[in-house]
C-alpha cells in the first residue's frame, strides 16, 4: 500500500519584498494598503452623506481630522498594549514614534478616528450619528484593503494548515526590515509547512460585514448611529475566532489573548446600543445656505462674468437641521426648504397677540376686508370720519360715503 504524500498539492504564496526604494525614499506596501483603504472608505462615505443631505466634499473635512486622530490612537493602543517591546528590558522608547515599522491597533484606530470626527462634527454643524452611519459600510471595507499589507509583510497568520489556500511565510530579515532572508544561493527562505491566512479570512469578513450593513441599512433604515453598531457588532464576532486562530506573540489575560477580551466587551456595548437606541433614519437640510447673489442693474455690458463664475460654485451651509425622510424628498424635488418645527406655532401665537390688541377675533381678522377700518389708528383723519360716520347713524343720518 502506497501512502499518499503529506506535501500539500497547493498553497498561496507570500510577497518576499514589501518595502521598495525610490531614490531615497521607501515605499512601503503597508502604507500603501492603508492609503488605498481610507481612499475607499472617503469614497463610499460621501456617497452616504451626500444621500443624507450633506454638502459635497464634506468627507474630507471629516478625514482631514478624523485620519491623523485615528494613526495617532491605533499607534498609542499598539504602544499600551505591547508596553514590553519599547520601555521593558533592551526596549527603546523612541521607537514608540516609529510607526512605519509597523503597530497599528484597530481598536485605537477606531476610537481615535471617532474623536476626530466627532470634532468635524461640530465643526461643519452636522450629527455625529450621521456621520457615524455613513461610515458604516466604508470602515470594514478599507480595513480588508488595508489587510493586504499584512500580506506583503508576511504577518498575522496562524497555525499550520495543509488546505489548498495554506500560506507560505518567509523568514523576514531583521538586518533589513521589509525584506526575506535569503540563503546562500540567493533564494528567499520559507518557514517550514504552510500557515492559515488569518489576515485573509479577516479581509473576507470585513466585506461581509460591508454587504450586512448596506443590507440591513436599506431594509431596516436604520438611524442615529445603530448602522455603525451593526458593523461594530460584524467586525468584533469575526475577529473573536479569527483572534483564537493566530499564533503570533501576544499579551495574555488568563490565558486568551487580549484582542480577544477587547473584541468580546466592545461586541456587548455595540449590542446593547443597537437594542436601546431608537428612532428613524435621519436626513439633513442647510442651515444658513447663503442665497444666490442678486445680478447688478443696468447695462449688460457692465456684468463682471469672470466674478460670477468665480463665485458661481456651490457653497458649504453654516450647519444642518435634522427633517423626516418626506421633508427631506420634498426638499430636493422642490428646492423649497421645510418650515422649523417652531415656525406654525410661533405664527398662531403672534396671530393671536395681534387679534387680542385690536379687540376682535383673530377669525374675523384674518377675514377682513382691506378697505375696512382695521387701519384706523395707522391714520388720524379716517378715525375722524369713522367717529362722524357712526354719529350720523345714531341720528338717523346717512353715513358718509368711506371713499370721499
Amino acid at each position: 500500500m502506497t501512502l499518499a504524500p503529506m506535501t500539500p498539492l497547493a498553497a498561496m504564496p507570500s510577497p518576499s519584498t514589501a518595502v521598495w526604494q525610490l531614490g531615497p525614499v521607501p515605499i512601503r506596501a503597508y502604507a500603501l494598503c492603508i492609503i488605498l483603504g481610507i481612499v475607499v472608505a472617503c469614497v463610499v462615505t460621501e456617497y452616504r452623506l451626500r444621500r443624507r443631505g450633506v454638502a459635497p466634499g464634506a468627507v474630507l473635512d471629516i478625514a482631514v481630522w478624523a485620519v491623523p486622530a485615528g494613526i495617532i490612537g491605533a499607534r498609542i493602543y499598539h504602544v499600551i498594549t505591547s508596553p514590553e517591546k519599547y520601555f521593558g528590558a533592551g526596549g527603546e522608547p523612541i521607537k514608540a514614534l516609529y510607526i512605519w515599522e509597523g503597530g497599528l491597533g484597530i481598536w485605537g484606530a477606531v476610537a481615535g478616528g471617532a474623536v476626530g470626527a466627532w470634532f468635524a462634527a461640530r465643526q461643519l454643524g452636522i450629527p455625529f450619528t450621521v456621520i457615524a452611519d455613513a461610515l458604516a459600510p466604508g470602515l470594514p471595507l478599507a480595513q480588508a484593503v488595508g489587510r493586504l499589507g499584512n500580506w506583503f509583510n508576511n504577518e498575522l497568520y496562524g497555525g499550520r494548515t495543509t488546505l489548498p489556500w495554506g500560506m507560505e511565510v518567509h523568514v523576514m530579515d531583521p538586518d533589513n526590515p521589509g525584506h526575506a532572508l535569503r540563503d546562500d544561493a540567493g533564494n528567499p527562505v520559507l518557514q517550514p509547512g504552510l500557515y492559515h491566512p488569518t489576515f485573509l479570512y479577516e479581509a473576507l469578513w470585513n466585506v461581509g460585514v460591508a454587504a450586512l450593513v448596506l443590507f440591513l441599512d436599506r431594509k431596516l433604515r436604520l438611524g442615529r448611529g445603530r448602522a455603525f453598531a451593526l458593523y461594530v457588532m460584524g467586525y468584533t464576532a469575526g475577529r473573536f475566532w479569527i483572534e483564537l486562530m493566530r499564533t503570533d506573540e501576544a499579551n495574555l489575560i488568563l490565558g486568551v489573548r487580549l484582542n480577544v477580551w477587547t473584541a468580546a466587551l466592545v461586541f456587548l456595548g455595540a449590542l446593547a446600543y443597537f437594542i436601546r437606541v431608537r428612532g428613524p433614519r435621519e436626513y439633513l437640510v442647510p442651515v444658513g445656505e447663503p442665497a444666490p447673489a442678486a445680478g447688478p442693474a443696468g447695462d449688460v455690458s457692465q456684468v463682471d462674468l469672470s466674478a460670477r463664475e468665480a463665485t458661481a460654485g456651490p457653497a458649504a451651509p453654516e450647519g444642518y437641521r435634522v427633517v423626516t425622510e418626506e421633508q427631506f424628498d420634498a426638499y430636493r424635488e422642490t428646492g423649497v426648504l421645510p418650515p422649523e418645527p417652531d415656525d406654525e406655532p410661533a405664527r398662531a401665537e403672534s396671530a393671536t397677540d395681534d387679534a387680542a390688541s385690536d379687540g376682535t377675533d383673530g377669525d374675523d381678522s384674518a377675514n377682513a376686508d382691506p378697505a375696512d377700518g382695521d387701519d384706523t389708528g395707522a391714520d388720524p383723519e379716517r378715525a375722524d370720519a369713522e367717529r362722524t360716520n357712526a354719529g350720523r347713524a345714531e341720528g338717523g343720518g346717512r353715513p358718509a360715503d368711506r371713499d370721499s
